[in-house]
């Protein structure tokens, strides 16, 4: 497990215009687990939420019925958060146990999570629990395949909620299933419930909640998901035999890349340096369990385009599989190139498929 960390847990809500984000957040926020949450929305999302809210504190600060506070963000994320938590500190607000920020739909979650991680006053006091993105089953394959964000906003989630079921049969959430997956097959994927906040969806998010427990720490990784999710796009295409022409043109694909010799830490983070600065735009997500010279538990890495969390480290390996494995989520962007990045530095790469995607 890693060392308790004490920061406000930030979950990043984002999804396409008309996904369903508000309706989600209207259900997260009757959940009683919410008390001591603050919510920091924009001026379109507040309209979404005004029948919660009950009580105004001040020109950006509402009091809601579920006791979480609402603060409307207006272009500066990182104020925002600074003066929230020097009203806690001030003991002008009560508890502050977790933080939502819900995107507007057109957001790239990207400079989001960036603020989250190089502001050093908020790094300090807040970490990035995870990314829940919201998907209309209906609309799916426009939205993907029409709009920059939308795709951005699914490859970096950690947890997607398909929204809208009940007005949708079963074979068109099933394609919108596959349809998310080829994008993103490490997140996890929950239907909605009109009224209902889907069961677990918070829970094991990040890997602060999962460390201690194999299993979590491998699904938080998600290489055993790529790989079946290759062995079906084999046997099938990703959405069946009619749609596997789509693939010819492939843009977003998920790649495994496995060393079975440590590395020297600075020879790893050179490696990892040189991709970000030359293609950080086309790495997505980023996740890895890391093997360091000299070390006996793995290090953690987890990166979003140009930017790294911040280096982390297990208690132990979360099973006897000791070599280094990191997962891409990349664009445009072909395996050859994250090869040749660590080729100086590893002895062996795995000889996996060539990831999978969508044109």
């Amino acid at each position: 497990m890693l060392i308790e960390d004490r920061r406000i847990p930030v979950t990043l809500l984002t999804g396409f215009l008309g996904s369903g984000k508000t309706t989600l957040l209207n259900t997260l926020l009757r959940e009683p687990a919410m008390k001591g949450c603050a919510v920091l929305i924009n001026e379109v999302g507040a309209v979404g939420i005004d029948h919660l809210l009950v009580e105004q504190l001040s020109e950006e600060v509402t009091l809601l019925e579920s006791g979480c506070l609402c603060c409307t963000v207006r272009g500066d994320l990182s104020r925002s958060l600074r003066e929230l938590f020097m009203r806690r500190l001030r003991r002008e607000i009560g508890e502050l146990d977790r933080v939502v920020i819900e995107t507007s739909g057109l957001a790239d979650p990207a400079p989001v999570i960036h603020t989250l991680m190089k502001d050093f006053f908020l790094a300090e006091r807040f970490r990035l629990e995870g990314v829940v993105a919201t998907v209309d089953v209906r609309n799916v394959h426009w939205q993907l395949g029409q709009h920059d964000e939308a795709m951005k906003q699914v490859a970096m989630a950690d947890r997607i909620v398909l929204t809208k079921c009940d007005l949708a049969d079963g074979l068109m959430v099933a394609e919108a299933e596959e349809r998310v997956a080829a994008v993103n097959v490490l997140a996890g994927c929950w239907h909605s419930e009109p009224g209902r906040m889907p069961p677990g969806l918070l829970d094991d998010m990040s890997l602060y909640s999962a460390a201690g427990k194999s299993d979590a720490v491998a699904r938080w990784l998600g290489e055993a998901a790529v790989r079946e999710q290759q062995r079906l796009n084999a046997r099938h295409g990703v959405f069946g035999q009619a749609a596997a022409p789509a693939l010819h043109d492939e843009r977003v694909a998920t790649h495994v890349l496995r060393f079975d010799q440590p590395f020297a830490w600075a020879d790893f983070a050179r490696a990892i340096d040189m991709l970000q600065s030359l293609v950080g735009d086309r790495l997505l997500r980023v996740k890895g369990l890391v093997a360091v010279e000299g070390e006996e538990a793995p290090r953690v890495f987890h990166a979003v385009q140009h930017e790294s969390y911040p280096e982390t480290s297990l208690a132990a390996w979360p099973d006897a599989d000791r070599d280094s494995r990191l997962v891409f989520i990349v664009r445009d962007l072909p395996r050859k190139t994250l090869e040749l990045a660590f080729s100086g530095f590893a002895s062996r790469t795995a000889n996996m498929d060539n990831g999978f995607g969508i044109g």
